[in-house]
This record gives structure tokens, C-alpha cells and sequence, in this order.
């Protein structure tokens, strides 16, 4: 609890003391480059002061331009290893509830994520558009097309909205596949364990090869690979 304890205070001093300079410089020179790599430096930092390090493989299948990674959820602790390993900067959709946070919801509109909101199927296909127009205008992402965490860290079956976004935009799916950060940090538990979180990028595949009728076939083939990038222990059953 005390590692947790840390990086609940640390986050929001760090939050208070650097986001309103960082929005307000952000909103005068219209570049979320400054922004998006303080915040990240302030996660990667709790990240280690907490005992945990990521290792990462793969980085040679990243193609260039335009991607949507797709990554397995089993952890709190998995955002930041994925977020980290990843050499670029990236536009995720998160849960809608997340953009009501102060500050934190004004940083996610000025980095152009995208809320999401499940329970309204309305709602949801206008953030895929969005998502879509935003990966048009040169803006990669991250997406968990699981929906939810795992429970036993396992890799569950996909939603479609991910899919679909990678074919209307035209653009190729990476793969992501991160290891044991369900041990760092179980679901809907507070305590964080020193640990290795592994993050491994996949070869990629052209989601421009993919009609929407052929979507279901997309979504077997992205998460069979997945699958197989991950430890037997976190492969589906």
C-alpha cells in the first residue's frame, strides 16, 4: 500500500504543480509534444521509483506512419508499460468517466483522446469516427480491445469498434502483447508488487486488406497473433 500511496501523491502534486503551465502552453503554441512527454515522463518515473521495470521486444515491427496498437488488458500497471514502450506519441480512447477528472480531462482533449462511452452504442460509433478522423490527420493509437481487464490475466475475446477503426482509416494493427503486469498490480487491487512487465510488439497486419464485412476474420487473425506473443499462461484457455 505504501508504493501505492506514493504514486497516488506524487501523481497529483505532479498533476497540480505542472498542468495548468503545461495546458497554458500547450493552448499558446497549439504543440502537445511538451505536454504528452512530461506526462509521460511523470508516469515512467513512479513507474521505477515503485520497483517496476519493462522490458521491451519487437520495436523492429513498428512500420512507419500511421498504426493502431492493439493491446491484451489485464492491469492498471499494463497502460504505462504500453504507453512507454511505444516510440511515439500516441492518441488512446479511455473510459468517457476519466475525462471528468480536473486537468487530466483537459490534457486528454488537447492530446486528442478520445472518451468512450460502452453503455451507449450511439456514443460509441461517434467515437470510432472520431478516432477515425483523428488517425486520418496522422495521429496513431493505442486501443484494448478487450474491453475491460482480465480477471486471471488470460487474453479474452475482442470487441469489434477496434477493427472497425483500423479499416475505415486504412491503417496497419500492431499487436501488443504485455506480460505479468496483472502480478505488479492485480484487478481492483491497490498494492503494487516490484516486478518485470514485458511488452512485446507483434508483426503487423494491413487492416487496409479488410473490408467491414470481412471484420470478424480481422479480429481472429489480430487475436490469434496476440495470443501467441503472450506467455502460455496468459493465452486463452
Amino acid at each position: 500500500m505504501l508504493r501505492s500511496a506514493f504514486l497516488i501523491t506524487f501523481l497529483s502534486l505532479y498533476t497540480l504543480l505542472l498542468g495548468p503551465p503545461l495546458i497554458l502552453f500547450t493552448l499558446i503554441t497549439g504543440s502537445v509534444d511538451l505536454l504528452y512527454r512530461m506526462a509521460l515522463a511523470g508516469v515512467m518515473f513512479c513507474v521505477r521509483a515503485v520497483g517496476v521495470r519493462i522490458e521491451v521486444s519487437g520495436l523492429a515491427n513498428i512500420p512507419p506512419g500511421v498504426c493502431l496498437f492493439v493491446a491484451n488488458h489485464t492491469s492498471s500497471a499494463d497502460a504505462p508499460a504500453v504507453v512507454g514502450a511505444i516510440p511515439r506519441r500516441i492518441s488512446i480512447l479511455v473510459k468517457e468517466s476519466l475525462f471528468r477528472i480536473p486537468l487530466v480531462g483537459w490534457a486528454f482533449h488537447l492530446l486528442r483522446f478520445v472518451p468512450v462511452d460502452r453503455s451507449d452504442r450511439d456514443a460509441a460509433i461517434a467515437s470510432v469516427d472520431r478516432a477515425v478522423a483523428y488517425m486520418k490527420a496522422g495521429a496513431s493509437f493505442l486501443i484494448y480491445p478487450e474491453g475491460t481487464r482480465s480477471d486471471d490475466g488470460r487474453l479474452g475475446p475482442f470487441k469489434k469498434g477496434a477493427f472497425v477503426l483500423a479499416i475505415k482509416a486504412g491503417v496497419p494493427i500492431v499487436p501488443v502483447a504485455c506480460a505479468n503486469a496483472h502480478r505488479v498490480m492485480a484487478k481492483r487491487s491497490l498494492i503494487i508488487r516490484p516486478g518485470v512487465i514485458t511488452v512485446h510488439f507483434a508483426p503487423p497486419i494491413d487492416a487496409s486488406a479488410y473490408s467491414l464485412d470481412q471484420r470478424d476474420a480481422l479480429v481472429a487473425r489480430v487475436h490469434s497473433a496476440l495470443a501467441q506473443a503472450l506467455p502460455p499462461d496468459q493465452q486463452p484457455l
